[in-house]
């Protein structure tokens, strides 16, 4: 019997068929993937299948009855997991703690009171039954990312599941805990949970899958058995057979070009940047890797101001930089485009337009009135460059899929005219043709004679478009390598080696 059946289901928002007549089915044990572009529906297939949307028509069976969805508690009720691309956790919370929420704490019977020793041992059989070994002990802010997505899952164990539905579970992981990942989700299989795998990399979902059903424009493309995959294909289906630009991308200008920005013996006071060094040309991408840990964000944070050094100094255009804020930065020609899109780039209530101009107001602004008409001429220029997907310019940012929310995040930083893009993964969960965009408008920005450090946990990413590389571990820098012959093996060695030695 099938866990679940979705026929001919469609949802409009207004005059607009986000999804439109889709029939799915999910067999017990199975991984089944779901892809397309942004924008092709699958997020709004998700909340309908977790009770967040009602459909506008159509039928959902769950064990061959037909059900009515209302809310996410009762697609929990019903063995309906789902983890979020944004972690649903308490950072500041242990794993302990964060393990039962929204689960009912044991209480001390002969006195009111949390009953911290019934939940250890809970918890430990838990994980006992599933071959973890988390440190629930820890706050979750000390937890490594691969870590904090086993303990979303490992929560979702603690109820009957059923149906685990993993949205973009890799977006920032390394490849090491990526296969940590992977073979957790094998255990799952293995125990009859099927699994719904939403992800943009394309070679985890034809690794995993035992079947991919793709989304293209809110109507469903095909259903393809795992001995049909390949990634010509699935990029065939989910641009309706538009061929992707395969042509050599331009080669960036930093031939013999002077040293935009110079890092040398950074250290922040929270330590976790401890020695980094390295510079920047104009008209050249940088490319920065390393491990999770290795200090890579927290450098970007410090350069451009948001985090506090303690030693260290920052030349930009030869002249030193002190007291570095988001502010001066921005006033210099920086812009950091920021690895939490939603809680650092963009204010999701706001509007298009509100988010793009934010940096840029004292220019659209005559005697504290904003100049409307100049307003929206620059943001609809924007809007046309980056060919973003949306109704007006006066449309919520938290309405749009996650690929056109970060063209937005981008168009806010090319506004402000920098010289520099501190880029800390840029192409996170966005799909394939916006991944492509992205790297194509770093490449002509760098032809412009722009700077550009490119921070990501794609191995082959880093390869794909920078121009030299500098490895990230443990806080400093420990190599730079020119991307001319360079294999993903020669950067692993590295910091595999590394790491080894810091044990």
């Amino acid at each position: 019997m099938n866990l679940l059946t979705i026929e001919k289901l469609t949802k409009q928002f207004g005059g607009n068929t986000a999804l439109n007549s889709i029939d799915l089915v999910i067999r017990p044990g199975e991984i089944h993937s779901l892809i397309g572009e942004n924008g092709a529906g699958k997020s709004t297939l998700i909340k309908m299948i977790t009770g967040v949307y009602q459909p506008s028509s159509g039928n959902i069976a769950w064990e061959g009855q037909t059900v009515q969805i209302n809310s996410p508690k009762e697609a929990q009720n019903l063995g309906i997991n789902v983890i979020h691309q944004d972690r649903q956790l308490v950072s500041y919370f242990t794993g302990l703690e964060n393990l039962f929420l929204n689960h009912p704490y044991p209480k001390k019977k002969a006195w009111f009171g949390i009953d911290w020793k019934a939940m250890k041992r809970e918890a430990q059989t838990l994980q006992e039954k599933w071959g973890m070994n988390l440190p629930l002990h820890l706050p979750v802010s000390a937890f490594a990312p691969a870590e904090r997505t086993l303990l979303e899952i490992l929560r979702t164990m603690m109820s009957e599941s059923k149906l685990l539905i993993l949205d973009e579970p890799t977006a920032s992981l390394t490849d090491k805990e990526s296969e940590l990942l992977f073979s957790f989700i094998e255990r799952l299989k293995l125990q009859g949970v099927a699994i719904i795998y939403i992800s943009h990399r394309l070679e985890e979902v034809i690794r995993l899958s035992d079947r991919v059903t793709v989304l293209t424009g809110g109507k469903l493309t095909a259903t393809l058995e795992q001995e049909q995959l390949s990634k010509e294909l699935l990029i065939s289906k989910m641009t309706g057979g538009q061929e992707i630009e395969r042509k050599k991308q331009p080669q960036t200008n930093r031939k013999n070009n002077e040293a935009l920005l110079k890092v040398r013996n950074l250290r922040t006071k929270d330590q976790t940047v401890s020695n980094v060094s390295f510079h920047l040309k104009k008209g050249e991408i940088l490319g920065v890797y390393g491990l999770a840990g290795s200090g890579r964000t927290e450098c970007m944070e410090a350069i451009y101001g948001l985090r506090k050094l303690e030693s260290g100094t920052i030349w930009y255009q030869n002249q030193e930089i002190t007291n570095a804020s988001p502010q001066k930065s921005l006033g210099n020609g920086m812009v950091l485009i920021p690895e939490n899109r939603h809680g650092d780039a963009l204010i999701m209530k706001n509007t298009i337009r509100e988010n793009m101009t934010l940096p840029i107001l004292k220019s659209v602004t005559k005697h504290g009135i904003v100049q409307r008409n100049i307003e929206i001429t620059k943001v609809q220029e924007e809007m046309k460059r980056f060919q973003l997907k949306a109704i007006h310019e006066d449309q919520p940012v938290s309405e749009l899929s996650g690929g056109n929310q970060q063209k937005v995040v981008f168009a806010k930083g090319l506004l402000s005219n920098p010289d520099i893009y501190l880029c800390d993964e840029p192409t996170q969960a966005v799909d394939v043709m916006t991944r492509l965009e992205i790297h194509l408008f770093l490449k002509d920005q760098a032809l412009q004679g722009k700077g550009i450090i490119y921070v990501s946990s794609d191995l082959h990413e880093i390869l794909e478009v920078s121009d030299r590389v500098v490895v990230f571990s443990e806080g400093k820098t420990v190599a730079e390598l020119d991307n001319a012959e360079l294999q993903p093996n020669d950067i692993l060695d590295i910091c595999y080696r590394l790491q080894k030695e810091a044990l």
